[in-house]
């Protein structure tokens, strides 16, 4: 238990804390209500009449096991304040020390993104006050960042735009406050410092997006490659990846920028796009009325799908940067650079566009395989060893996505091994069961652990292609559907799914659905 100012608690709780409401604010009826009564054709008018510049930064956490300047778990979900010592808890007389690991992620994303790694750069204490830090000051990097540059890709309504990076620097995390879920959060804020001291990197681009599904897009790119290349897991609702919008609008054609606000609070792609715009369409608003545009922070509701004023960034501290006197200049030399580089994986876009020209994988297919890095490596051991990419793409898709997302867990917690799923993609193939035995095969297999071989054989699911036997069902099953045969050789097609639907029925779903298929259909055109 730590003591804090009147009016904030450092609790060793496990309150949870109530869920925030998910009510949403549809788009357009927020810009009809902001422009009044004018029709939505003038609304349009307006919207390009202006145009928006945006920029953002974004906060990521690297995954490393402690934190940036000491021993303490970085693990989510720990009991409040259990994960602290006295260097993240800022204690007189303890010192900080680099984490290694967690410079080498921060240089791992910095070649990821095309950054250039600085040789020097410097750690400095950014000094202000709010509870949930606390040292008083966050040592980060200011004057001299660890990388400098680097630019991103992206493509949004058809329209294919490269986005500069001004920066990526090195910082801690602060603290956590905690405004509500209380009994008495009317009166008290309760903090937790276990997220204080985890590391981050600041990844703060060029102020060269145009709309709100261009930054959307630039977001999600980024998220993409973090979590790809293995230095941030990509949890936005833990808070491991956060980012701020800073927004202006100007009149097109003007070079000048005009005044920006900068939107914080944005936990997801979607209600970054949709606080985006809506602040678009504020800032429009109070210019079109003759008023004056604030430079300020806002936060995003998503429960009215509104932003909100926070506080006048004209009036912002001065947070007084200087170096931390307890940390040397960050020296990093080509070799080390180059030992990094090595462990790089292939890059997202790159593996898509393999994966389309080595698989003849459908682009859309190529896409949700290369969401991360382990999903990517899983396909890729089941295509090789199944020697069918296409079906090792549809299980993967299907059935194991589907059961993953079902019993929440990640790709890399699944028990299912690829060259036991290739195994069960094999005999499908030769037709030793049918695709929708195969999918019980998949279920049975995912919970024992158990190959698909075992399983067929103990449980006599391998299908029967004996011609001799199936003619038998054929016939049997014509006898009893004689109304049936006659509306198909009158040419009533569709009787036909019937028909098959009856003979896979009495082959106790083992038929082989092919050559049922061929004898039903040589039999009916006698």
């Amino acid at each position: 238990m730590y003591t804090a100012a009147a009016g904030w608690c450092l609790p060793r709780l496990n309150n949870s804390i109530a869920a925030g409401a998910s009510a949403e604010c549809d788009n357009y009826t927020a810009i009809h209500v902001r422009f009044g009564f004018r029709t939505p054709q003038s609304e349009a008018q307006l919207i390009v009449k202006y145009e928006p510049v945006i920029g953002l930064e974004i906060h990521a956490q690297l995954r490393t096991r402690t934190k940036i300047f000491c021993g303490c778990s970085t693990a989510f979900g720990a009991p409040p304040n259990s994960q602290v010592c006295p260097t993240c808890l800022g204690l007189p007389g303890a010192l900080p020390v680099l984490n290694r690991q967690a410079v080498d992620f921060a240089i791992k994303a910095a070649l990821a993104l095309g950054c250039a790694v600085q040789p020097e750069s410097i750690f400095a204490r950014k000094n202000y006050f709010y509870p949930d830090l606390p040292k008083g000051y966050q040592i980060s990097q200011y004057e001299k960042p660890l990388a400098l540059g680097g630019a991103v890709e992206v493509t949004a309504a058809g329209k294919t735009t490269q986005i500069g990076l001004t920066r990526i620097h090195m910082e801690e995390d602060a603290g956590k406050s905690l405004h509500e879920g209380f009994f008495d959060s009317d009166r008290n804020t309760y903090v937790d410092y276990n997220r204080s001291g985890v590391p981050l990197i600041e990844i703060v681009s060029e102020p060269d997006m145009r709309s709100a599904a261009e930054a959307a897009e630039f977001f999600t790119h980024l998220r993409e490659v973090l979590v790809s290349i293995g230095v941030n897991d990509g949890n936005m609702e833990e808070g491991s990846l956060r980012c701020d919008a800073n927004v202006s609008v100007r009149p097109a054609g003007q070079a000048k920028f005009g005044t920006k606000a900068e939107v914080k609070n944005v936990n997801s792609f979607r209600y970054l796009q949709k606080a985006i715009e809506y602040e678009i369409t504020r800032q429009i608003e109070v210019l079109e009325e003759g008023g004056r545009v604030m430079q300020e922070t806002r936060l995003w509701d998503s429960s009215t799908g509104r932003t909100h004023s926070m506080r006048s960034k004209e009036e912002a501290h001065d947070y007084r940067y200087f170096p931390e006197p307890d940390l040397p200049p960050l020296v990093v030399d080509t070799a080390r650079i180059e030992a990094v580089r090595a462990t790089m994986p292939e890059l997202p876009e790159a593996r898509r566009r393999r994966f389309v020209a080595a698989y003849a994988l459908p682009e859309y297919d190529a896409g949700v395989l290369t969401q991360s890095s382990e999903l990517a490596d899983y396909y890729e051991q089941v295509a090789r060893d199944s020697g069918n990419p296409k079906a090792a793409s549809n299980w993967v898709m299907g059935e194991l996505l589907r059961t993953i997302n079902d019993r929440g867990m990640n790709i890399a917690d699944v028990p299912l091994t690829p060259a036991a799923l290739a195994g069960l993609v094999a005999l499908v193939d030769k037709g030793t069961i049918s695709s929708s035995i195969a999918k019980d095969v998949f279920g049975k297999m995912f919970d024992s652990g158990r190959s698909a071989d075992d399983i067929v054989a103990a449980d006599g699911l391998a299908q029967n292609s004996d011609e001799a036997a199936l003619l038998a069902i054929v016939h049997d099953v014509m006898g009893k559907n004689a109304d049936a045969v006659t509306q198909y050789r009158a040419g009533k097609n569709q009787t036909f799914g019937f028909l098959v639907g009856q003979v896979m029925k009495g082959s106790g779903g083992k038929a082989n659905p092919k050559l049922a298929n061929e004898l039903l259909k040589r039999e009916l055109n006698r």
